[in-house]
């Protein structure tokens, strides 16, 4: 289905609502997606080209996106948390030819702006940016229908990896016109009721996979998607109330954070239009569900899935409280659980879980190794997470493979951390693990053994943390430092197991 269909059945319904109010029509977003098509390919972009997407939630985030689904390009968003040199590094692997930046990251632009040679078009989104060609008033004179066949174009998303690199996960772009692909869909309406008649809030920022995704797939289907420009507990049930939400996706730590709002402040808002909430992102706690089952009743799904998008399981509020903390059985892909030798290993045992499909048809971008590291048997991978199989054939989580830290939604992995913290003289040496936290999932804590004449203060702790912030992300830098002697074994390899056990 192309965006045309709504936009002739329904010009005038909202396709986006912003959190302020400020709204697109089916209609307006037809036209000016495809006007941006239409400007792009007058500048030379061409099927297979990619685009770079630096903005903040908001009405402009799709019409760029759709602009690039309806060329064949492949769009890239970009986490603006980032320290600039990580947008860099994403910026320059994904070859982007095109960055759209939103105003209010202007500075952040400015830096980026001349460092990959490739990239030669710029465009300012929600205000004005020196250098840039502001997106609305480029557009203006473009026409508003499609010129000529409108191949398919992909999402291209950059996932950390276990050095803490980002690596881009690349498919190959469909060989027909972009009304013809299926993507989130048919699983959308066919296991959580999506149609034209939804409305869908967002919480969550959409330089994620399935917040991006999830939101298209429901303008694709001619329904009504509201998003937040962060999430806020509060203002998340207003959004509900106002709005009449029907779906929304949620990781653990937003329902933790409604939990803990005040009673009173609860019953403020109407939430009787939910008739979907899933959850995904990170394990949730079994008390946590319960507490919003029984809020909110039995409309809490649950899905388990990857950015690489190779396999899913899906679990409904009734399964799940005949199965608590499961994920569910596959609905794409057949599942496996191997031992450390790649031997299947019977329900109940907990190994690294594996998706059999035969239709794998992603790699990792300018990483074959990587690409190769997740493979099993050629058509089985690994998202790296452990698990387990019940009897029934219910996937129970268990841990990471790896050592990633899942907090608030987000994957944080230790080793970029403690490579940002070694350069302080006071490191002789450092292990970052995640600790249970109440509201985040986990927390990160960085562990340092101290170097000769130095000593923990609270002055070395502040500067230690000013350090980080200054390398990497800030949501990635330590909430705790601790100081201590590093367990290892006799030949140096670090027990981390033994920090998490303390």
């Amino acid at each position: 289905m192309k965006l045309a269909y709504y936009a002739k059945k329904n010009p005038s319904k909202a396709a986006i609502i912003e959190e302020s109010g400020n709204s697109l029509s089916h209609l307006e977003l037809e036209m000016k997606s495809a006007q941006l098509a239409n400007l792009l390919a007058e500048k030379g972009l061409k099927r297979g080209d990619n685009i770079a997407i630096l903005l903040k939630n908001s009405i402009d985030y799709f019409i760029v996106a759709w602009a690039a689904q309806r060329s064949g390009l492949y769009f890239t968003p970009v986490n603006w948390h980032l320290a600039v040199e990580e947008i860099v590094y994403i910026v320059t692997d994904c070859a982007a030819k095109a960055l759209f930046a939103d105003a209010s990251l202007g500075e952040t632009a400015q830096k980026i702006k001349d460092r990959p040679s490739h990239l030669t078009h710029f465009y300012s989104c929600n205000g004005q940016l020196q250098d840039f060609s502001e997106l609305h008033s480029a557009i203006k004179e473009m026409p508003t229908i499609p010129e000529g066949i409108e191949p398919a174009g992909n999402m291209m998303l950059y996932s950390s990896g276990t050095t803490g690199v980002p690596k881009g996960i690349k498919r190959p772009l469909p060989d027909s016109d972009y009304s013809a692909v299926l993507g989130l869909e048919p699983l959308m309406s066919e296991l959580w009721n999506f149609d034209e008649n939804s409305v869908y809030l967002s919480p969550a920022p959409l330089y994620h996979a399935a917040p991006l995704g999830w939101c298209m797939s429901t303008q694709k289907l001619g329904g009504t998607t509201v998003i937040m420009e962060s999430f806020d507990s509060e203002a998340f049930l207003s959004l509900i109330d106002k709005y009449t939400i029907s779906h929304t996706q949620c990781v653990p730590t937003m329902f933790s954070r409604l939990l803990n709002l005040p009673e009173q402040v609860r019953r403020q808002y109407k939430c009787s239009s939910l008739e979907f909430v899933v959850h995904a992102a990170a394990p949730c706690p079994i008390e946590i569900k319960e507490e919003m089952l029984a809020w909110w009743g039995p409309i809490i799904h649950e899905f388990y899935s990857g950015s690489e998008g190779f396999g899913l399981c899906a679990i409904d509020a009734a399964t799940w409280l005949e199965h608590k903390g499961s994920v569910g059985k596959p609905l794409l892909g057949k599942l496996h659980i191997v031992d450390e030798d790649n031997e299947e290993l019977p329900a109940t045992k907990i190994g690294t879980i594996y998706f059999e499909n035969p239709e794998m048809n992603f790699h990792y971008h300018n990483d074959p190794e990587k690409t190769l590291g997740c493979l099993l048997n050629n058509n089985w991978a690994t998202f790296g997470d452990m698990g387990y199989l019940d009897e029934e054939g219910y996937l129970y989580l268990v841990d990471r493979r790896t050592d990633l830290i899942l907090s608030g939604g987000v994957n944080i992995y230790p080793s970029e951390v403690e490579c940002a913290l070694r350069p302080h003289p006071a490191v002789f040496d450092v292990a970052v693990i995640g600790r249970p936290d109440a509201d985040l999932g986990q927390r990160v804590v960085a562990i340092i053994e101290l170097a000769k004449n130095h000593s923990d203060t609270k002055q070395l702790s502040i500067e230690l943390i000013e350090l980080c912030q200054q390398r990497i992300a800030k949501f990635k830098c330590p909430r705790t430092i601790e100081y201590r002697v590093l367990p290892r074994t006799p030949t140096g390899k670090l027990l981390r197991r033994k920090l998490k056990e303390n």
